[in-house]
């Protein structure tokens, strides 16, 4: 016998549970949007059986499916995280979503999950849809689930918000054995990007030296610096070829704007980044993390260096979209070398937008910082009171309730982020995981199918939400998926604040709560997300 359930995007079907969410078989979206679903699946008997399906309708051709594959984690949280968590002991958790074809295999008396992903694609005429599945076991069992569509005569705006999820093309060419530069690795690297900008990225991690991040002091990662350097006769020079590769590329696959790495270590600034140069002929390591970064040497290094990076990028007509970075995560007690080092960059790239992950309101009380990107568990401090609210999130935030993608938490915590971003009048937000495959520290390679918590690092889904596929183009995860979802939450309400104002979509959001929206507060339920996000719907309809 077999037995299927509807599910939205947020369920998360665990082999060994039955279903505890809701079945949910109708959904609205807006012309343009992308829209996932879920068939939950049961199959009794005493063997694996292999299953056919068929989509059938007028929209099966703008449908796709995957199978939800599940993946072991180890540390699935720290010790003093809430209770906001499906699971906290160590076992297999949906995340990956792999392709399918005709048909899929099914394991006896286990649960399963088929997630469908509709795209329009603007092409369909509004109005009521209905998609039909027919599923079929080899040696008999049948089952068909129904889902109600109905698509708006509305547009989804473009994305405003600035979002950049780190990508590390390091992991990339390690994984697939290709040689950094090679036609290979671009080839692969593209494949990447191009998939980011689907899912919302529009602002890139560019490695203008190796990133100076996650890495153990006085360890080092693959080097990727786009930057050639030479010094020849103790003058410098640069080469810029690799960069406008890679510029023509992110233009090409839709990036909108340019996050210059980090000029100086994490945690404090204490120390260059590793830069590999030509000296006299010859390749070497100029500067790292024996460099005091506040010494002669990379001072004067920088300075010839910012006056030609300054040329480039004005040359190539992208100097209004480019950011810097000095260095990630300082703390308190590093204020005053922070302070040193902002100051330096901020007079060697004049006019250009600093942005920095950091939660101590003082760094921008005291001016060090121009943009400061807080912790969604620190951000309280910055509201109303920076020009531009910046924010993030890693592996820090798993207390009090804060938004967060990992795998044992809830999908709906994952997509509330949008409607937070929205009240909050965000502008940018940060993550530092989109694929990356070491151990905490870039110690080691680690396969990500196997090994989701970077050696137990970091809770599982924190480090990245693509897993590497065979062709050299990524797998993609439900967390991205839904990640994604709460972009367009976040569009949609821009979208009715320009028919009805703020005032009035802000008091639809929060429309029936006993307590206003925050980053720490707001109802921990699937169906209230998804009944908010069909009344948000509702009122775009009535008012176009």
């Amino acid at each position: 016998m077999l037995k299927c359930i509807s599910m939205s995007s947020m369920a998360k079907v665990f082999a060994d549970k039955s279903p505890k969410d809701e079945a949910v078989n109708k959904f609205s979206l807006l012309k343009n949007e992308r829209l996932s679903f879920q068939t939950a699946l049961y199959l009794e008997g005493n063997e694996t059986q292999n299953v056919s399906f068929e989509i059938k309708g007028s929209l099966k051709n703008y449908i796709t499916a995957y199978f939800v594959e599940a993946i072991p984690s180890k540390m699935t949280s720290y010790k003093d995280s809430d209770d906001y968590y499906i699971d906290k002991n160590p076992g297999l958790f949906p995340d990956l979503l792999r392709p399918l074809g005709a048909t899929f295999d099914l394991e006896a008396n286990k649960w399963a999950s088929i997630w469908f992903e509709f795209e329009p694609g603007d092409e369909i005429p509004a109005g009521p849809y209905k998609v039909e599945v027919d599923f079929m076991a080899e040696k008999g069992g049948k089952c068909t689930v129904v889902t109600e569509l109905e698509i708006i005569d509305a547009l989804l705006p473009k994305q405003e918000l600035i979002h950049t999820n780190w990508f590390h093309t390091d992991c990339l060419a390690t994984w697939y054995k290709v040689e950094v530069f090679s036609e290979d690795y671009w080839e692969i690297v593209e494949n990447y990007v191009k998939n980011a900008v689907r899912h919302g990225l529009n602002f890139i991690l560019t490695p203008l030296f190796t990133p100076p991040l996650d890495t153990e002091v006085g360890g080092e990662r693959p080097t990727v610096q786009l930057v050639d350097v030479f010094l020849n006769d103790g003058e410098y020079s640069f080469g810029f070829e690799k960069l406008d590769r890679w510029v023509d590329m992110c233009e090409r696959c839709g990036i909108d704007y340019y996050e210059m790495s980090h000029l100086y270590t994490q945690w404090g600034a204490k120390h260059a980044p590793k830069i590999m140069a030509t000296v006299d002929g010859k390749e070497k390591k100029l500067f790292g993390w024996n460099t005091w970064a506040g010494g002669k040497a990379y001072s004067e290094f920088l300075e010839a260096f910012a006056k030609e990076l300054i040329a480039f990028i004005e040359a190539k007509g992208i100097g209004k979209r480019v950011y810097f970075h000095v260095s990630d995560e300082p703390s308190a007690h590093q204020f005053r070398t922070y302070k040193k080092r902002a100051e330096a960059v901020e007079k060697l790239f004049p006019g250009y937008p600093v942005v920095d992950a950091l939660s101590d309101y003082k760094f921008y009380k005291r001016g060090v910082v121009q943009t400061p990107i807080p912790a969604t568990d620190h951000i309280d401090p910055f509201i109303g009171n920076v020009p531009e609210l910046w924010a993030y999130y890693c592996c820090s935030q798993h207390r009090h309730y804060v938004s967060n993608r990992f795998f044992a938490m809830p999908s709906q915590r994952n997509r509330v982020l949008g409607f937070q971003l929205y009240k909050f009048d965000v502008k940018g937000f940060l993550h530092w995981g989109y694929n990356f495959w070491y151990s905490q520290y870039s110690k080691y390679e680690i396969n990500p199918f196997e090994v989701s918590d970077a050696g137990q690092g970091f809770p599982s889904g924190d480090a990245y939400v693509v897993y590497p596929g065979d062709d050299g183009k990524p797998l993609n995860s439900l967390r991205l998926k839904v990640f994604y979802d709460a972009f367009q939450d976040l569009q949609a309400l821009q979208l009715l604040e320009s028919l009805i104002g703020r005032e009035k979509t802000l008091a639809l959001l929060e429309d029936g709560l006993d307590e206003e929206i925050s980053f720490r507060s707001y109802p921990r339920s699937e169906k209230w997300q998804l009944d908010k996000r069909e009344q948000i719907n509702k009122a775009i309809k009535e008012n176009m």
